[in-house]
């Protein structure tokens, strides 16, 4: 028996086998996330990203196939309904969907009367339309013509519709370094009407999990970022990983990064609420609202003061909400 044991082999498999019961262990009784119910991290001034039916034209609907779906975003009692859901939660930011870019460059039209009539039920949110699209496909920052395009069409809207309170940017991929990009942003800058804001859906630091250069960017080019902008609502899922605790510490490593990196421009870290079927970059039963916000409060935690540059949490999505996790939002994150 002696001989046995003493086989290289066996000692390898030993080893191993070792190796695995320590990793179970340190996997059992490690606790990176925390669960913090007094509300502390909420500040009132959350944010959401809404469909694109609150604010779109008739086209959009017929285009589409949603000719059905008039209804519920034309009824203005529902309308106010929903503004009171978002006031409940502490919401103020409220990013309506107004993608994809044409290819010329024109943001996509808005029924004019509905979004009075939303922004009249809106008094006292913040509502910053949210526009863009794919890179290459219907965003071309390198072109002239098309940025002139972008930046007067926001201009547009935003005089046509003055209770706008700015512009929120999102493309997808925007890989770290491009500055097609930047001059982009330096221009809507020079455009936009005293008072509005430049906000960008804005990628989280390079990650293990997820090695995909077009949806991380690095320290340098996040902090140039945050000089262009007025707010960065920090996109903080999509990372491929399959296990919770391995989730919520990246949550704390990129919240303390983040807040770090964006050099007291104000920031909103986005949590996930929504379920994509199928990918390998989501994993709903991983990336939700209680593993988000676990690691969120871990990271935090780390503060003895909160960075002034903390604004709150921005949930994706406002169609997959349901009442479980508004109820989750509610014992586990909002101020009592």
């Amino acid at each position: 028996m002696r001989k046995i044991i003493k086989h290289p082999f066996c000692l390898t498999i030993l080893g191993i086998a070792f190796f695995v019961v320590l990793f179970f262990l340190f996997y059992v009784l490690w606790t990176p996330g925390a669960d913090i119910k007094d509300g502390r991290y909420d500040l009132h001034h959350n944010g959401i990203w809404i469909q694109h039916g609150w604010l779109g034209d008739a086209e959009w609907f017929v285009r589409n196939q949603k000719q059905d779906r008039i209804p519920f975003f034309r009824d203005s009692t529902h309308i106010q309904e929903f503004a009171s859901q978002f006031h409940k939660h502490h919401i103020t930011d409220i990013f309506p969907h107004l993608c994809p870019t044409l290819k010329n460059g024109r943001i996509p039209s808005v029924d004019h009367k509905q979004t009075e009539l939303f922004l009249e039920k809106f008094e006292g949110f913040r509502v910053i339309p949210w526009v863009g699209g794919v890179l290459n496909k219907h965003i071309f920052p390198g072109d002239p013509k098309w940025r002139k395009n972008f930046r007067e069409s926001i201009l547009d809207l935003l005089r046509t519709h003055q209770k706008f309170q700015g512009v929120h940017i999102n493309i997808e991929p925007w890989p770290s370094g491009n500055q097609d990009i930047v001059t982009l942003l330096e221009e809507v800058r020079k455009i936009l009407p005293k008072g509005k804001i430049i906000s960008v859906a804005a990628f989280p630091p390079p990650t293990f999990w997820q090695p995909t250069k077009g949806t991380h960017w690095d320290e340098a080019y996040f902090r140039e970022i945050a000089k262009h902008v007025d707010q960065m609502v920090v996109m903080m899922y999509d990372t491929s990983i399959n296990y919770r605790k391995f989730y919520q510490h990246l949550m704390a490593s990129w919240t303390k990064e983040v807040l770090g990196w964006t050099q007291g421009t104000a920031a909103l870290l986005g949590v996930p609420s929504y379920s994509d079927e199928g990918v390998v970059y989501h994993n709903p039963d991983v990336e939700n609202l209680s593993n988000s916000l676990r690691g969120i409060y871990a990271g935090l935690s780390r503060y003895k003061k909160i960075p002034s540059n903390y604004q709150g949490i921005a949930l994706y999505c406002e169609w997959e909400m349901d009442e479980p996790e508004w109820q989750y939002l509610r014992k586990h994150f909002l101020k009592p």
